[in-house]
């Protein structure tokens, strides 16, 4: 029998404590960005997890095949009844040493313990990122409002709980049929700068103002564009950059027509618009911050949008 070895058993130097740690900030950041990384991350913190485990139990008992004898020091075993007294018979338990055991359960417990304290922790921090988002489809009238080839202001409260401070305005106009259906532009007046309102670039029609509950309807007279007040950024009436410091095209919102009402949907952003009215080729991407490329080289440092 091999005696018991009473030194502690202290594993050697190791990377995977360093990719757990990186895993598990991978997995914090991807339940706040995106669900796929978050799940790269999840990954990653197991597979370390486990190695890091395997490094820390190896060389101890709980590594070994228990029922391999060793060999003696000098050689081969040599037979209890023809050498110098047997040891007394080995109780099986000493095969795990209860050192090791209360290493590895404390180890276990501790990890239970941490995820118990840790993933409500950050259940509360980050759920409510997750919940809610977006907005509701919004119904801003009859299309019968909105007369075709004019430019309508709409202004309307994407939550009338949270009240005025939910407001926001947006161009509509009605540009006729498409293939046998109603046809509308609804531009984002979030200056594609810094997020400053735009402004039609001509007079309103104060006189037609409609106030619908939450939503109120102006009518343009007429426009030749939007501009930003702030730093000068202008538009032409399919919400392309013309001038100033813009780096693409006004957002717009995706619309529905139901009961012959007009319902926004979730805004998206533009790199740029191909065309006018109902023939314009619109280039859409995923709704992004203000001052961030959707296309070209530059669009490569913005690679992830968070949750809006």
């Amino acid at each position: 029998m091999q005696p018991h070895d009473e030194t502690p058993h202290v594993p050697g130097p190791s990377i995977w404590p360093v990719g757990f740690a990186v895993g598990v900030v991978v997995l914090l950041v991807g339940l706040i960005v995106s669900w796929w990384i978050a799940g790269v991350g999840a990954v990653l913190a197991l597979v370390f997890a486990f190695l890091w485990v395997r490094d820390l139990t190896a060389g101890t008992p709980l590594a070994h095949a228990p029922d391999v004898p060793p060999e003696s020091p000098t050689g081969a075993n040599i037979p209890a009844d023809q050498g110098a007294a047997a040891l007394p018979p080995t109780d099986p338990s000493e095969r795990y040493p209860r050192s090791k055991f209360l290493e590895v359960s404390t180890l276990g417990l501790g990890a239970v313990i941490g995820g118990l304290v840790t993933v409500p922790a950050v259940g509360f921090m980050i759920a409510p990122a997750f919940l809610k988002q977006g907005q509701k489809d919004l119904d801003i009238g009859p299309i019968t409002d909105y007369p075709e080839g004019k430019f309508v202001v709409a202004t309307f409260m994407t939550d009338p709980g949270a009240g005025e401070v939910s407001r926001r305005t947006a161009y509509v106009r009605n540009n006729g049929q498409l293939n046998g259906q109603p046809s509308f532009t609804v531009i984002s007046n979030h200056c594609a700068h810094l997020g400053c309102p735009v402004q039609p670039n001509g007079p309103l029609n104060e006189n037609g103002k409609k106030q619908m509950g939450a939503v109120t309807l102006i009518p343009t007279i007429s426009i030749a564009g939007f501009g930003c007040p702030c730093h000068g950024g202008q538009y032409d009436t399919e919400g392309n950059r013309t001038s100033g410091p813009p780096v693409r095209a006004l957002d717009r919102y995706s619309f529905s027509i139901r009961n012959g009402h007009l319902f926004l949907g979730k805004p998206f952003s533009v790199s740029h618009v191909d065309g006018t009215g109902a023939s314009a080729k619109i280039h859409k991407w995923t709704l992004s911050f203000p001052g961030e490329h959707v296309d070209g080289i530059e669009s490569w440092l913005y690679p992830i949008q968070p949750p809006h």
